[in-house]
């Protein structure tokens, strides 16, 4: 978690600014965006099953590779000043890559902790890893704006390339997938088929499971859009678009807010009977938020409403996360959580290109206010897993391993 959020945040407070500097328009950059999310929606079951059928292991130290190889190529389009269609082609590449850690990370995870008989719950876990990412992306995304400032915006690039090779061999060397087993009996093609079967069954065909992965397009969808159009609105009310610094503070200011999420996640927990009740308060919490920083036009307003949605973002994570998790077996984990990833990189690949139409006519102010509305829509679908009455709703600890 540490390596790979360090790696990713160095580009997270200058990447539409980077998009921008390459001779994007806002659409054209996050039309770029969206395709790095349709890259996530074609390949997250693929290599979901990859986690599945081959390791979650494998997966990881594939995707560790393939990440490395198309940021350099994301730098060189910079170099180049490549035309749009080249940035979508290799958005869709960087997709790729993210696809083979979104279910592999999380199921080796949770594997592990059932081999080892943790007992304790997976808020706490979850917690703790969004602490360690939380201080990554701070410390990552504070450097990569001042790398930029004092270099130019494409040497933070370079450096999350050389980070995820050093992963790499990290990963190789540690990493080892506790607590499941690889099913090769079946040949490549017919396994696929098998564990997407399997995992059709215990995630769209689970009423619980369905309902909060329909909420995934509209609270993911427009928080990706959110995190990269605050770069730019900030810099409009700072009064100087050049201020790579402030775009990189204001990226760590929202892994600041992870930090502190990842901490009140547990305690915000067991103030709710129900899981599901703190998500709703969170999704809720964060859409109210959007509307009211697209609205104000003072600079510290804002950055104190982008905490507060940071702060409602980071204590959902972490119980979304387990209440999932709790609910789909060990074989099918890795393609079920893929499949939940999928459908917030539904909500990108739609949302993302709107909102940037949005931001080219009406200003990031307008996009930020129709972000919070489009999240809001998230608030039934919850409510509807929640009528399921499923156990992992009320679970404190970590379930006993689901029969398969």
């Amino acid at each position: 978690m540490l390596g790979n959020t360090l790696a990713a945040s160095l580009i997270w407070g200058v990447n539409t600014l980077f998009l921008l500097d390459a001779g994007l328009s806002n659409l054209e950059a996050f039309a770029a965006n969206a395709f790095f999310s349709a890259g996530m929606l074609i390949f997250e079951i693929p290599t979901g099953v990859v986690a599945d059928t081959v390791g979650r292991r494998a997966s990881y130290l594939l995707g560790t590779v393939t990440l490395a190889v198309t940021t350099i190529l994301y730098w060189m389009l910079w170099v180049w000043q490549s035309p749009f269609w080249a940035w979508a082609l290799v958005s869709v590449l960087l997709g790729l890559g993210f696809t083979f850690f979104s279910g592999a990370v999380d199921a080796w995870l949770v594997d592990a902790l059932k081999a080892t008989s943790y007992t304790g719950s997976l808020e706490t876990v979850f917690g703790r890893a969004q602490i360690v990412g939380g201080v990554a992306m701070l410390s990552g995304s504070v450097l990569g704006g001042v790398i930029a400032q004092v270099t130019n915006l494409g040497v933070p690039f370079l450096l999350r390339g050389a980070i995820l090779l050093v992963m790499f061999v990290v990963a190789a060397l540690l990493m080892r997938d506790l607590g499941f087993t690889p099913d090769r009996s079946e040949r490549p093609l017919r396994a696929t088929r098998t564990v997407l079967r399997a995992s059709i069954r215990y995630g769209l065909g689970d009423p619980p499971v369905r309902w909060l992965m329909l909420a995934s397009p509209f609270t993911a969808g427009v928080g990706i859009y959110v995190f990269y159009a605050l770069q730019p609105y900030l810099l409009e009310l700072w009064g100087d678009e050049e201020a790579y610094t402030v775009a990189g503070l204001a990226a760590a200011l929202v892994s600041g807010t992870a930090i502190l999420g990842g901490t009140l996640a547990p305690w915000v927990r067991k103030l709710f009977r129900r899981r599901t009740s703190t998500i709703l308060l969170a999704t809720i919490t964060s859409a109210l938020v959007l509307v009211g920083i697209g609205l104000v036009r003072n600079f510290w307003v804002a950055v104190v409403l982008v905490a507060l949605w940071g702060i409602a973002s980071a204590i959902d994570d972490p119980v979304h996360r387990a209440y999932l998790n709790d609910m789909i077996p060990s074989k099918q984990r890795a393609t079920v959580l893929s499949f939940d990833s999928l459908m917030g990189s539904a909500g990108g690949v739609a949302v993302q290109p709107v909102l940037g139409r949005v931001a080219d006519v009406g200003g990031y102010g307008a996009s930020l206010v129709w972000s919070g509305v489009i999240s809001a829509v998230a608030a039934p679908f919850i409510l509807l897993s929640r009528a399921q009455k499923p156990a992992a709703d009320t679970a404190r600890e970590v379930t006993p391993q689901t029969p398969q």
